[in-house]
Protein backbone atom coordinates (compact mmCIF):
# COMPACT_ATOMS: atom_id res chain seq x y z
CA UNK A 1 0.00 0.00 0.00
CA UNK A 2 0.83 3.53 -0.83
CA UNK A 3 0.88 6.17 2.00
CA UNK A 4 -1.40 9.55 1.46
CA UNK A 5 0.06 11.74 4.55
CA UNK A 6 2.97 11.46 6.41
CA UNK A 7 3.30 13.18 10.06
CA UNK A 8 2.84 12.48 13.47
CA UNK A 9 0.05 11.72 16.26
CA UNK A 10 0.18 13.39 19.40
CA UNK A 11 -1.48 12.86 22.67
CA UNK A 12 -0.52 14.80 25.49
CA UNK A 13 3.46 15.42 24.92
CA UNK A 14 3.44 12.29 23.42
CA UNK A 15 4.61 12.52 19.68
CA UNK A 16 4.25 9.10 17.47
CA UNK A 17 5.88 9.69 13.56
CA UNK A 18 3.10 7.71 11.65
CA UNK A 19 2.23 7.15 7.93
CA UNK A 20 -1.49 7.13 6.63
CA UNK A 21 -2.87 4.38 4.44
CA UNK A 22 -6.29 4.97 2.44
CA UNK A 23 -8.42 1.96 4.81
CA UNK A 24 -11.36 0.88 1.97
CA UNK A 25 -11.05 0.57 -2.58
CA UNK A 26 -13.87 2.07 -4.35
CA UNK A 27 -15.63 -1.13 -6.15
CA UNK A 28 -17.39 0.69 -8.86
CA UNK A 29 -16.95 -0.61 -12.42
CA UNK A 30 -14.38 1.27 -14.46
CA UNK A 31 -16.89 3.04 -17.39
CA UNK A 32 -16.00 5.59 -19.54
CA UNK A 33 -18.54 7.77 -21.10
CA UNK A 34 -18.90 7.81 -25.12
CA UNK A 35 -20.87 9.97 -27.51
CA UNK A 36 -24.39 7.86 -27.81
CA UNK A 37 -24.00 8.75 -32.05
CA UNK A 38 -20.65 6.48 -33.07
CA UNK A 39 -19.15 5.17 -29.10
CA UNK A 40 -16.42 7.58 -29.58
CA UNK A 41 -14.89 8.18 -26.18
CA UNK A 42 -15.24 11.55 -24.36
CA UNK A 43 -12.55 13.46 -23.21
CA UNK A 44 -12.35 16.18 -20.45
CA UNK A 45 -9.87 19.38 -21.34
CA UNK A 46 -8.47 21.74 -18.97
CA UNK A 47 -9.18 25.12 -21.44
CA UNK A 48 -8.09 28.57 -20.60
CA UNK A 49 -11.01 30.84 -20.26
CA UNK A 50 -9.58 34.11 -22.27
CA UNK A 51 -7.67 31.69 -24.85
CA UNK A 52 -9.38 28.47 -25.45
CA UNK A 53 -6.26 26.47 -25.30
CA UNK A 54 -5.46 23.46 -23.59
CA UNK A 55 -3.53 23.69 -19.82
CA UNK A 56 -1.23 21.39 -19.08
CA UNK A 57 -1.06 20.00 -15.13
CA UNK A 58 2.22 21.51 -14.50
CA UNK A 59 1.15 25.22 -15.65
CA UNK A 60 -2.10 25.54 -13.33
CA UNK A 61 -2.69 26.97 -10.37
CA UNK A 62 -5.16 27.56 -7.17
CA UNK A 63 -6.68 30.56 -6.91
CA UNK A 64 -8.94 32.48 -4.50
CA UNK A 65 -11.44 35.29 -6.16
CA UNK A 66 -11.60 38.43 -4.37
CA UNK A 67 -12.75 41.74 -5.65
CA UNK A 68 -13.29 40.63 -9.81
CA UNK A 69 -8.73 39.92 -8.67
CA UNK A 70 -7.51 36.10 -8.02
CA UNK A 71 -5.38 36.10 -5.55
CA UNK A 72 -2.99 33.26 -6.47
CA UNK A 73 -1.95 30.79 -3.80
CA UNK A 74 1.47 28.47 -3.69
CA UNK A 75 2.13 25.29 -2.30
CA UNK A 76 3.58 27.07 0.98
CA UNK A 77 0.54 28.86 1.19
CA UNK A 78 -1.41 25.95 2.50
CA UNK A 79 1.21 25.05 4.64
CA UNK A 80 1.99 28.01 6.24
CA UNK A 81 -1.74 28.23 6.95
CA UNK A 82 -1.25 26.16 10.08
CA UNK A 83 1.85 24.27 9.86
CA UNK A 84 1.30 21.95 12.86
CA UNK A 85 -2.10 20.58 11.59
CA UNK A 86 -0.29 20.04 8.11
CA UNK A 87 2.29 17.79 9.90
CA UNK A 88 0.42 16.70 13.22
CA UNK A 89 -3.17 15.16 14.03
CA UNK A 90 -3.20 16.27 17.25
CA UNK A 91 -5.72 14.39 19.37
CA UNK A 92 -7.38 16.80 21.76
CA UNK A 93 -9.99 15.06 23.76
CA UNK A 94 -11.08 11.03 24.70
CA UNK A 95 -14.47 9.99 24.34
CA UNK A 96 -16.79 6.82 24.40
CA UNK A 97 -17.13 4.55 21.30
CA UNK A 98 -21.32 5.15 21.34
CA UNK A 99 -20.88 8.93 21.23
CA UNK A 100 -20.39 9.23 17.80
CA UNK A 101 -23.54 9.37 15.65
CA UNK A 102 -22.97 6.74 12.34
CA UNK A 103 -23.86 10.02 10.17
CA UNK A 104 -20.99 12.06 10.95
CA UNK A 105 -18.34 9.24 9.53
CA UNK A 106 -16.70 9.57 5.58
CA UNK A 107 -13.82 7.90 5.21
CA UNK A 108 -11.26 5.44 7.54
CA UNK A 109 -7.55 5.26 7.01
CA UNK A 110 -5.20 3.23 8.32
CA UNK A 111 -2.71 4.12 10.30
CA UNK A 112 0.90 2.93 10.53
CA UNK A 113 4.10 3.93 12.54
CA UNK A 114 7.43 5.08 10.98
CA UNK A 115 10.80 4.38 12.85
CA UNK A 116 10.92 5.04 16.16
CA UNK A 117 7.00 4.94 16.80
CA UNK A 118 6.26 1.59 17.24
CA UNK A 119 6.23 1.52 21.09
CA UNK A 120 4.24 4.56 21.75
CA UNK A 121 2.17 3.39 18.69
CA UNK A 122 1.50 0.41 20.16
CA UNK A 123 1.14 2.13 23.30
CA UNK A 124 -1.59 4.52 22.62
CA UNK A 125 -3.63 1.14 20.46
CA UNK A 126 -3.54 -0.91 23.50
CA UNK A 127 -5.22 1.62 26.25
CA UNK A 128 -7.97 2.86 23.13
CA UNK A 129 -8.97 -0.90 22.93
CA UNK A 130 -8.83 -1.55 26.55
CA UNK A 131 -10.93 2.08 27.69
CA UNK A 132 -13.12 1.80 24.49
CA UNK A 133 -12.33 4.77 23.61
CA UNK A 134 -11.87 7.65 20.65
CA UNK A 135 -9.63 10.26 19.99
CA UNK A 136 -10.92 13.03 18.79
CA UNK A 137 -8.48 14.73 16.60
CA UNK A 138 -8.14 17.32 13.81
CA UNK A 139 -5.50 18.03 11.21
CA UNK A 140 -4.90 19.24 7.85
CA UNK A 141 -4.87 17.01 4.38
CA UNK A 142 -5.38 17.82 0.77
CA UNK A 143 -5.35 22.00 1.94
CA UNK A 144 -8.38 21.12 3.90
CA UNK A 145 -8.77 20.41 7.91
CA UNK A 146 -10.52 17.27 8.75
CA UNK A 147 -12.40 16.23 12.30
CA UNK A 148 -11.48 12.61 12.73
CA UNK A 149 -11.98 10.04 15.31
CA UNK A 150 -9.11 7.42 16.35
CA UNK A 151 -10.06 3.76 17.56
CA UNK A 152 -8.40 0.42 16.60
CA UNK A 153 -9.78 -2.07 13.70
CA UNK A 154 -8.45 -5.37 14.25
CA UNK A 155 -4.23 -4.85 15.23
CA UNK A 156 -4.72 -1.44 13.74
CA UNK A 157 -4.94 2.05 14.56
CA UNK A 158 -7.44 3.29 12.18
CA UNK A 159 -8.33 7.14 11.40
CA UNK A 160 -12.22 8.16 10.97
CA UNK A 161 -12.14 11.13 8.91
CA UNK A 162 -16.23 12.89 9.77
CA UNK A 163 -17.84 15.65 9.23
CA UNK A 164 -18.16 19.05 11.21
CA UNK A 165 -21.26 20.01 12.77
CA UNK A 166 -21.78 22.20 10.26
CA UNK A 167 -21.45 20.15 7.45
CA UNK A 168 -24.81 17.97 8.40
CA UNK A 169 -28.37 19.37 7.06
CA UNK A 170 -31.00 20.19 9.90
CA UNK A 171 -33.61 17.08 9.31
CA UNK A 172 -36.41 19.69 10.45
CA UNK A 173 -36.61 20.74 6.71
CA UNK A 174 -37.43 17.11 5.93
CA UNK A 175 -41.28 17.66 7.51
CA UNK A 176 -40.99 14.13 9.37
CA UNK A 177 -44.32 12.67 10.21
CA UNK A 178 -45.25 11.97 13.85
CA UNK A 179 -48.10 9.14 13.15
CA UNK A 180 -49.75 7.92 16.18
CA UNK A 181 -48.60 3.85 17.15
CA UNK A 182 -50.55 1.67 18.56
CA UNK A 183 -48.75 -0.04 21.88
CA UNK A 184 -49.59 -3.73 20.02
CA UNK A 185 -47.91 -2.40 16.73
CA UNK A 186 -44.64 -0.99 18.43
CA UNK A 187 -44.52 -4.52 20.31
CA UNK A 188 -44.60 -6.67 17.26
CA UNK A 189 -42.22 -4.25 15.61
CA UNK A 190 -39.87 -4.61 18.73
CA UNK A 191 -39.94 -8.73 18.33
CA UNK A 192 -39.74 -8.44 14.54
CA UNK A 193 -36.35 -6.99 15.20
CA UNK A 194 -35.26 -8.62 18.11
CA UNK A 195 -35.80 -11.85 15.95
CA UNK A 196 -33.84 -11.00 13.35
CA UNK A 197 -30.59 -9.60 15.68
CA UNK A 198 -27.94 -11.35 15.35
CA UNK A 199 -23.85 -10.84 15.45
CA UNK A 200 -22.48 -9.11 13.17
CA UNK A 201 -20.55 -11.02 10.67
CA UNK A 202 -18.63 -8.88 8.06
CA UNK A 203 -17.66 -11.71 5.57
CA UNK A 204 -21.65 -12.38 4.91
CA UNK A 205 -22.31 -9.18 2.65
CA UNK A 206 -21.00 -8.97 -0.99
CA UNK A 207 -21.09 -6.51 -3.30
CA UNK A 208 -23.39 -8.31 -5.71
CA UNK A 209 -24.90 -4.85 -7.63
CA UNK A 210 -20.88 -5.25 -9.94
CA UNK A 211 -21.36 -8.91 -10.41
CA UNK A 212 -24.67 -8.80 -11.89
CA UNK A 213 -23.87 -6.10 -13.47
CA UNK A 214 -20.45 -7.41 -15.08
CA UNK A 215 -22.96 -10.48 -15.81
CA UNK A 216 -25.10 -8.17 -18.21
CA UNK A 217 -21.47 -6.93 -19.79
CA UNK A 218 -20.78 -10.12 -20.58
CA UNK A 219 -23.93 -11.29 -22.31
CA UNK A 220 -23.91 -7.78 -24.45
CA UNK A 221 -20.90 -8.40 -25.88
CA UNK A 222 -22.16 -11.33 -27.42
CA UNK A 223 -24.93 -9.97 -29.13
CA UNK A 224 -27.22 -11.50 -26.37
CA UNK A 225 -30.18 -9.00 -24.45
CA UNK A 226 -30.96 -10.26 -21.09
CA UNK A 227 -34.90 -9.66 -20.15
CA UNK A 228 -35.34 -7.01 -17.55
CA UNK A 229 -36.40 -8.03 -13.98
CA UNK A 230 -39.66 -7.10 -12.75
CA UNK A 231 -39.47 -5.33 -9.32
CA UNK A 232 -42.22 -3.08 -7.82
CA UNK A 233 -41.77 -1.86 -4.31
CA UNK A 234 -45.54 -0.92 -2.91
CA UNK A 235 -45.83 0.70 0.50
CA UNK A 236 -47.62 -1.14 2.98
CA UNK A 237 -50.80 0.48 3.98
CA UNK A 238 -51.81 1.40 7.77
CA UNK A 239 -54.63 -0.85 7.75
CA UNK A 240 -52.08 -4.04 6.96
CA UNK A 241 -49.57 -3.16 9.27
CA UNK A 242 -50.19 -5.96 11.91
CA UNK A 243 -50.91 -8.58 9.01
CA UNK A 244 -47.72 -7.99 7.49
CA UNK A 245 -45.74 -7.82 11.19
CA UNK A 246 -47.49 -11.09 11.81
CA UNK A 247 -46.49 -12.52 8.97
CA UNK A 248 -42.79 -11.22 9.04
CA UNK A 249 -42.40 -12.90 12.14
CA UNK A 250 -43.63 -16.64 10.95
CA UNK A 251 -41.14 -16.20 7.83
CA UNK A 252 -38.44 -15.26 10.21
CA UNK A 253 -39.37 -18.63 12.84
CA UNK A 254 -39.45 -20.78 9.67
CA UNK A 255 -36.17 -19.61 8.67
CA UNK A 256 -34.65 -20.16 12.37
CA UNK A 257 -36.03 -23.57 12.33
Amino acid sequence: MRSIWNGSISFGLVSIPIKLFSGSEDRKLDLDMLDSHDGARIRYKRVNEDTGKEVEWKDIVKGYKKDDKYIVLEKKDFENANMKKSKTIDIEQFIMEDEVSDVLFKKPYFIKPQKGGEKSYTLLRNALKKTEKLGVATFVMRQKEHLSLIGVYEDALVLHVIRFEDEIRDTGELELPNTKIAKKELDMAISLIDQYTEEFNFAKFKDVYNEQLLKIIESKSTGKTQKPQKFESKPTPAKDLMAQLKASLKKREKQAS
